[in-house]
Protein backbone atom coordinates (compact mmCIF):
# COMPACT_ATOMS: atom_id res chain seq x y z
CA UNK A 1 0.00 0.00 0.00
CA UNK A 2 1.75 3.13 -1.23
CA UNK A 3 -0.15 5.61 1.11
CA UNK A 4 -1.14 4.84 4.93
CA UNK A 5 -4.07 6.87 4.62
CA UNK A 6 -7.25 4.67 5.51
CA UNK A 7 -10.73 6.44 4.54
CA UNK A 8 -14.00 5.04 6.35
CA UNK A 9 -16.59 6.06 4.99
CA UNK A 10 -20.73 5.13 5.18
CA UNK A 11 -24.55 5.29 4.79
CA UNK A 12 -23.82 7.13 1.53
CA UNK A 13 -27.57 6.82 0.35
CA UNK A 14 -27.74 9.69 -1.98
CA UNK A 15 -25.35 9.91 -4.59
CA UNK A 16 -26.21 13.34 -6.06
CA UNK A 17 -25.63 14.55 -2.89
CA UNK A 18 -21.79 13.65 -2.63
CA UNK A 19 -19.67 16.22 -1.48
CA UNK A 20 -16.78 14.01 -0.93
CA UNK A 21 -15.85 13.07 -4.09
CA UNK A 22 -14.67 16.51 -5.03
CA UNK A 23 -12.32 16.20 -2.18
CA UNK A 24 -10.67 13.00 -2.84
CA UNK A 25 -8.47 12.14 -5.03
CA UNK A 26 -7.21 8.50 -7.10
CA UNK A 27 -3.68 7.68 -5.39
CA UNK A 28 -3.83 9.90 -2.35
CA UNK A 29 -5.21 7.06 -0.18
CA UNK A 30 -4.29 3.36 0.05
CA UNK A 31 -6.93 2.00 1.77
CA UNK A 32 -11.01 2.45 1.95
CA UNK A 33 -13.10 0.65 4.98
CA UNK A 34 -17.07 1.27 3.62
CA UNK A 35 -19.32 0.44 6.10
CA UNK A 36 -22.50 -0.06 3.66
CA UNK A 37 -25.20 1.30 2.54
CA UNK A 38 -24.27 1.81 -1.08
CA UNK A 39 -27.19 2.83 -2.84
CA UNK A 40 -25.50 3.05 -6.62
CA UNK A 41 -23.34 1.17 -8.31
CA UNK A 42 -21.29 4.67 -9.82
CA UNK A 43 -20.26 5.37 -6.18
CA UNK A 44 -19.11 1.76 -5.84
CA UNK A 45 -17.07 2.17 -9.08
CA UNK A 46 -16.02 5.97 -7.93
CA UNK A 47 -14.44 4.06 -4.53
CA UNK A 48 -13.35 0.57 -6.57
CA UNK A 49 -11.38 3.64 -8.56
CA UNK A 50 -10.32 5.96 -5.44
CA UNK A 51 -7.73 3.50 -3.87
CA UNK A 52 -6.53 -0.25 -4.56
CA UNK A 53 -8.02 -1.48 -1.58
CA UNK A 54 -11.83 -1.27 -0.69
CA UNK A 55 -12.92 -3.15 2.30
CA UNK A 56 -16.93 -3.53 2.16
CA UNK A 57 -19.84 -4.72 4.75
CA UNK A 58 -23.08 -4.79 3.94
CA UNK A 59 -25.87 -2.01 4.95
CA UNK A 60 -29.61 -3.02 5.34
CA UNK A 61 -29.85 -0.88 1.83
CA UNK A 62 -27.18 -1.83 -0.16
CA UNK A 63 -27.85 -2.15 -3.79
CA UNK A 64 -25.82 -5.68 -4.40
CA UNK A 65 -25.73 -7.38 -7.79
CA UNK A 66 -28.69 -10.10 -6.45
CA UNK A 67 -31.14 -7.02 -5.89
CA UNK A 68 -30.38 -5.22 -9.12
CA UNK A 69 -28.07 -7.15 -12.57
CA UNK A 70 -26.74 -3.99 -13.23
CA UNK A 71 -25.19 -3.48 -9.67
CA UNK A 72 -21.11 -3.99 -9.34
CA UNK A 73 -21.59 -4.39 -5.71
CA UNK A 74 -20.98 -8.21 -4.94
CA UNK A 75 -23.57 -10.61 -3.89
CA UNK A 76 -20.91 -11.62 -1.04
CA UNK A 77 -20.67 -8.57 1.08
CA UNK A 78 -20.61 -9.92 4.54
CA UNK A 79 -21.99 -7.84 7.25
CA UNK A 80 -18.82 -7.58 9.69
CA UNK A 81 -15.11 -8.22 8.41
CA UNK A 82 -11.83 -7.57 10.40
CA UNK A 83 -8.50 -6.06 8.88
CA UNK A 84 -5.40 -5.80 10.25
CA UNK A 85 -3.04 -2.61 10.19
CA UNK A 86 0.16 -4.82 11.74
CA UNK A 87 -0.72 -5.71 15.01
CA UNK A 88 -3.96 -3.36 15.38
CA UNK A 89 -7.03 -5.41 14.60
CA UNK A 90 -9.65 -2.87 12.92
CA UNK A 91 -13.22 -4.35 12.75
CA UNK A 92 -16.08 -3.21 10.55
CA UNK A 93 -19.72 -3.44 11.10
CA UNK A 94 -22.70 -1.32 9.38
CA UNK A 95 -24.23 -1.38 12.79
CA UNK A 96 -27.79 -2.01 12.11
CA UNK A 97 -27.46 -5.99 13.59
CA UNK A 98 -26.46 -4.37 16.75
CA UNK A 99 -28.88 -3.90 19.33
CA UNK A 100 -30.28 -1.29 20.90
CA UNK A 101 -28.63 0.11 18.05
CA UNK A 102 -25.27 2.49 18.95
CA UNK A 103 -25.47 1.46 22.49
CA UNK A 104 -21.68 1.92 23.71
CA UNK A 105 -22.24 -1.45 25.48
CA UNK A 106 -23.68 -3.48 22.84
CA UNK A 107 -20.71 -1.86 20.86
CA UNK A 108 -18.39 -3.17 23.37
CA UNK A 109 -19.80 -6.75 23.16
CA UNK A 110 -18.98 -6.56 19.07
CA UNK A 111 -15.57 -5.46 19.49
CA UNK A 112 -14.85 -7.97 22.46
CA UNK A 113 -16.47 -11.13 20.03
CA UNK A 114 -14.75 -9.81 16.66
CA UNK A 115 -11.43 -9.54 18.89
CA UNK A 116 -10.60 -6.18 17.42
CA UNK A 117 -8.78 -2.88 18.96
CA UNK A 118 -10.97 -0.38 16.98
CA UNK A 119 -14.39 -0.87 16.07
CA UNK A 120 -15.78 1.02 13.38
CA UNK A 121 -19.38 1.45 12.81
CA UNK A 122 -22.48 2.87 11.00
CA UNK A 123 -26.30 3.50 10.93
CA UNK A 124 -26.67 6.61 12.92
CA UNK A 125 -25.75 8.67 10.09
CA UNK A 126 -23.51 11.40 12.98
CA UNK A 127 -19.62 11.49 13.71
CA UNK A 128 -18.93 9.67 16.77
CA UNK A 129 -15.74 8.95 18.49
CA UNK A 130 -14.97 7.54 22.06
CA UNK A 131 -12.72 5.29 24.00
CA UNK A 132 -13.99 2.62 25.87
CA UNK A 133 -12.32 -0.04 27.89
CA UNK A 134 -9.37 -0.07 26.47
CA UNK A 135 -11.33 0.07 22.42
CA UNK A 136 -11.66 2.86 20.22
CA UNK A 137 -15.11 3.10 18.75
CA UNK A 138 -15.55 5.34 15.71
CA UNK A 139 -18.65 6.30 13.44
CA UNK A 140 -17.62 8.49 10.38
CA UNK A 141 -21.61 9.52 10.08
CA UNK A 142 -23.25 10.08 6.96
CA UNK A 143 -20.87 10.49 3.77
CA UNK A 144 -23.49 12.85 1.64
CA UNK A 145 -25.08 14.10 4.92
CA UNK A 146 -28.26 11.57 4.80
CA UNK A 147 -31.10 12.41 7.61
CA UNK A 148 -31.98 9.47 9.90
CA UNK A 149 -35.53 9.05 11.24
CA UNK A 150 -34.62 6.92 13.81
CA UNK A 151 -31.76 9.61 14.77
CA UNK A 152 -32.72 12.84 15.50
CA UNK A 153 -31.61 14.22 12.40
CA UNK A 154 -33.80 15.57 9.16
CA UNK A 155 -36.83 17.24 8.61
CA UNK A 156 -38.80 17.31 11.81
CA UNK A 157 -36.05 15.71 13.49
CA UNK A 158 -34.33 18.99 15.33
CA UNK A 159 -31.05 18.17 13.96
CA UNK A 160 -29.34 18.63 10.84
CA UNK A 161 -27.10 15.71 9.91
CA UNK A 162 -23.68 17.36 8.82
CA UNK A 163 -21.75 15.33 5.71
CA UNK A 164 -18.78 13.42 7.34
CA UNK A 165 -16.42 10.59 6.79
CA UNK A 166 -13.40 9.99 8.26
CA UNK A 167 -9.45 9.93 7.48
CA UNK A 168 -7.19 7.73 9.47
CA UNK A 169 -3.56 7.75 9.21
Amino acid sequence: MASRLVLVIGDLFVPDRAPFKKLLTPGKIGQILCLGNLTDASTFDFLRGLAPDLQLVRGPFDLTNADHPTSTIPTNTPLSKVVAHGSLRIGLTHGHTIIPQADPDSLLIAARQMDVDVLLWAGTHKFEAYELEGKFFVNPGSATGAFSTGWGGGPGGGEDVIPSFCLMD
